[in-house]
Formats: C-alpha cells, sequence, structure tokens
C-alpha cells in the first residue's frame, strides 16, 4: 500500500460533481477540487507536486512584494474603459488581430479573459493598477485571439513584447493580493 502523501503547503480537498480534477490556487491558499469518486489523491498531488511548489514559491515572492506596491486610487471604471479600448485598438493593429466586443465586470480570480468568440472580458480591479500592467493584460488576452491556450507558441508571441513577462505575471499576483486586502 502506498504511503500517504504530505504536502508541506497546508491545503484543503473538496469533492464536488465534476469530471476532472483540478487544483486552485485563488486566494493565495492551496484547494484540490476532486470529482467525488476520486480515488487517487496521492498520485494526483505527486504528479503536479512540482508545480504545486513552483506555484506556492511564485505566491510567497509576490506576498512579499505587497508592502513595496500602493493601488491607484484616483481612476474610475469610466477612465478604465477609455484606456482598455485605446490601448485595445493600439494592439489590435500591433497584433494584425481583431476581438469582438469589450465587456467590464468584477471578478473573483482573474484580470481578463478572451472567449473563443473574440470577446474580451476585463476586471474593474485593473482600474487600481499601474498602466504597464494595465497594458500587459491587455496585451495577454490579445494574444488569446491567436493562440487561444497558453502552449509555448503563446509564450513566445507574448515575449516578441514583454521579454520579461514572468515579472509581470509576479507584480500581477502581488496586486492581486494587495487589492483582496484593501478593498
Amino acid at each position: 500500500m502506498d504511503k500517504k502523501v504530505e504536502l508541506d503547503i497546508p491545503h484543503e480537498t473538496i469533492y464536488r460533481e465534476i469530471k476532472y480534477p483540478r487544483i486552485e490556487f485563488k486566494t493565495g491558499n492551496l484547494v484540490l477540487i476532486l470529482p467525488k469518486d476520486f480515488k487517487n489523491e496521492d498520485t494526483f498531488i505527486k504528479k503536479h507536486s512540482d508545480w504545486i511548489n513552483k506555484k506556492n514559491a511564485d505566491i510567497q515572492s509576490a506576498l512579499k512584494m505587497v508592502d513595496q506596491k500602493q493601488l491607484l486610487m484616483d481612476r474610475d471604471e469610466k477612465e478604465l474603459r477609455r484606456m482598455v479600448r485605446r490601448t485595445v485598438k493600439r494592439f489590435c493593429n500591433e497584433l494584425n488581430t481583431s476581438i469582438n466586443k469589450i465587456f467590464f465586470r468584477t471578478m473573483k480570480t482573474k484580470w481578463g479573459s478572451c472567449s473563443s468568440n473574440k470577446n474580451l472580458t476585463m476586471n474593474t480591479l485593473l482600474k487600481y493598477l499601474p498602466k504597464n500592467l494595465l497594458e500587459y493584460v491587455i496585451y495577454h488576452e490579445l494574444v488569446h485571439t491567436i493562440e487561444r491556450k497558453h502552449t509555448d507558441r503563446f509564450w513566445r508571441l507574448l515575449k516578441k513584447k514583454y521579454e520579461k513577462h514572468q515579472m509581470n505575471e509576479m507584480e500581477l499576483l502581488a496586486y492581486w493580493f494587495l487589492i483582496q486586502e484593501t478593498t
């Protein structure tokens, strides 16, 4: 019989009526979401332990950056919408792509998304971010109009403009935690 796998990271396991298991770090806490009849939790953890440990290290690094960040409190949603529309237009030209519509809403787990219909949804919490990160999020989502998933091709396209995209991702994570504790 296999020995029980222990994570050095506190985690919660939730069983739901889902088809496939997944791992979430939405709030900085590790959550395993497994199908109700899932029997191989230890194997699942072992298989993804490198990813879990890397993601946890990223979160710890981002949390250390929080004190160095400051939210922009003077940009309202109207200004955010203007900035997003202008930036989308500019980057669509740069990437030779197009979008259908732009939606704005407060999202609990991500800065933006791009649907298969080329609709962008931008998180209204972006109004708190510096311009360079706002632009990075928009560019990231527009690259999804060319390459849907985070494949090697996706990252190559992103690196053409944002060579140090990992730093942007780390800063976004730090701002995410700052927003959660501030707003």
